[in-house]
């Protein structure tokens, strides 16, 4: 059997998609106009993944604004002064915050993939925003009639359902950001913010049955957004037994930027439990150099020296543009990494005898 090998999700923008995404805003363009560029970008994206040799695509994320607030589109119940998520260069993302409730998706995941099946046989995955991202919405005041407790409940609910619409229309597998599980520890080392989020996820993966979970990952980086990170000082030996606690058949690591990948694969060696796939990162998506085919499998013959090889996968460290005015990494790179993953990968396996 080959290493299986997926990409995490986001595909930089267009320029003529950035530029639409602007003048959509600006009211210089009509929804009509702006979705046809949107449908261009997407179906421009999946024959540009396909041409990749990539046994597993998404759609690159050119429809969502965010990885992280696409569930946010056309809800009147927020106001923009949320929290703030620092980078190490300096810059910053702000998240909404909830005004009033109950609290719903004004969009769900499953229209994404339902969109790209359009242009694709091929295996599709669709990322989804984990629910502990999207607890920050809450504000630090009790809402007036709409108690924390019952935001949680109705946010649980629409973390089942974005995941499981997706596993119904048919997604190789779904993939729960979780990107602020490695920020919650430099938020607060005591660790007790990571495992209230542990716990709220859990609440969700809890809901489908072993199967499902199979089909279902969790995705950890410290953030990659314009060539920056948000958590990347933060030890891994103090996230990775708290990661594995969570209900799920499949981890995406993020691995090739970490300084010593060696000291990181044996704690992956020491805490992943039994039976679960684990997807390590062989590409650096904020690195603008590309790496070689060879690099990326002797990143996986050194992985394999510590993991078990059936049950071993490789992935990119996160996505290229989770945002989408992130354009610090062109299209180009991004899939020369992407060839350059799947053909590593692959010389991996013959190597290995995988």
């Amino acid at each position: 059997m080959p290493i299986p090998t997926e990409p995490i999700g986001s595909i930089p923008r267009s320029k003529e998609l950035l530029a639409a995404i602007i003048a959509r805003a600006a009211g210089r363009m009509t929804d009509e106009q702006f979705c046809a560029v949107e449908e261009t970008a997407v179906r421009d994206t999946i024959s540009r993944f396909e041409q990749t040799g990539s046994p597993v695509i998404t759609d690159g994320e050119q429809r969502k604004s965010s990885f992280a607030t696409y569930p946010l589109a056309g809800l009147s119940n927020l106001a923009p002064d949320g929290v703030v998520i620092p980078f190490a260069d300096g810059h910053t993302r702000q998240l909404p915050r909830l005004t009033v409730g109950p609290f719903r998706y004004g969009v769900h995941a499953s229209s994404f993939l339902q969109a790209a099946r359009r242009y694709s046989k091929r295996p599709l995955k669709q990322a989804v925003i984990s629910v502990s991202a999207l607890s920050l919405l809450y504000p630090a005041d009790e809402l007036p009639g709409y108690p924390r407790e019952k935001f949680l409940d109705d946010l649980v609910t629409e973390g089942e359902r974005d995941i499981r619409e997706c596993l119904i229309a048919g997604a190789h597998c779904v993939q729960v950001d979780f990107t602020e599980g490695r920020l919650a520890l430099k938020l607060d080392p005591s660790g007790g913010l990571l495992n209230s989020f542990i716990e709220l996820n859990n609440r969700v993966l809890n809901r489908f049955n072993g199967e499902q979970r199979s089909k279902i990952g969790v995705h950890t980086c410290p953030g990659g957004d314009k060539d920056s990170t948000h958590s990347a000082d933060v030890d891994y030996a103090l996230l990775l037994p708290h990661l594995f606690r969570l209900n799920a058949g499949r981890f995406y690591v993020q691995l090739a930027s970490e300084p010593d990948r060696r000291r990181v694969l044996r704690l992956l060696r020491d805490h992943l439990p039994p039976g679960k796939l684990l997807f390590i990162g062989v590409t650096d998506p904020i690195n603008a150099s590309v790496e070689s085919a060879s690099e990326v499998r002797d990143r996986v013959v050194e992985a394999s020296e510590f993991l078990n090889i059936k049950s071993l996968g490789t992935t990119d460290d996160c996505g290229f543009s989770p945002f989408c005015d992130d354009a610090s990494t062109s299209g180009a790179t991004a899939f020369a990494k992407i060839r350059s993953r799947v053909e590593g990968t692959g010389l991996a396996a013959d190597v290995l005898k995988a």
